[in-house]
């Protein structure tokens, strides 16, 4: 088992990891749109916030040797339904290979975020 951190992506905020390598699969925590320059959300709207998440994860997913187009599966989740259109625009640009995916709505969200991904993927 390997622990997975980049600088390129934000800290954990919490007693978790970026990331954690397991045989030839990695899973990444949860990214919400903070900036890992400021260590703020500063992305305002679904969109904005869904085009950090995924660079976000783009970084947490070459750290660990992999990379978006290696995903098997996502989760994905909204502080709001009504923004899954929007969503989903930014995200098929980033998940082009078109993995498995589960997408619910929540209640809420850490630092009051739109939107939050996390992703299981091949090295």
């Amino acid at each position: 088992m390997n622990y997975i951190h980049t600088n390129r992506a934000p800290a954990a905020i919490g007693p978790y990891s970026q990331a954690i390598s397991v045989g030839n699969l990695v899973f990444t925590s949860g990214q919400i749109a903070i900036d890992p320059q400021t260590g703020n959300v500063t992305a305002a709207g679904i969109e904005a916030q869904t085009e950090q998440i995924c660079k976000n994860l783009a970084a947490v997913l070459e750290a660990a040797g992999s990379s978006l187009e290696k995903a098997v599966k996502t989760t994905c989740f909204l502080a709001d339904m009504a923004d899954f259109a929007a969503f989903n625009e930014v995200y098929g640009r980033y998940f082009t290979t078109r993995p498995a995916r589960s997408c619910v709505a929540v209640k809420a969200l850490p630092k009051g975020v739109l939107a939050e991904i996390e992703v299981v993927a091949e090295l």
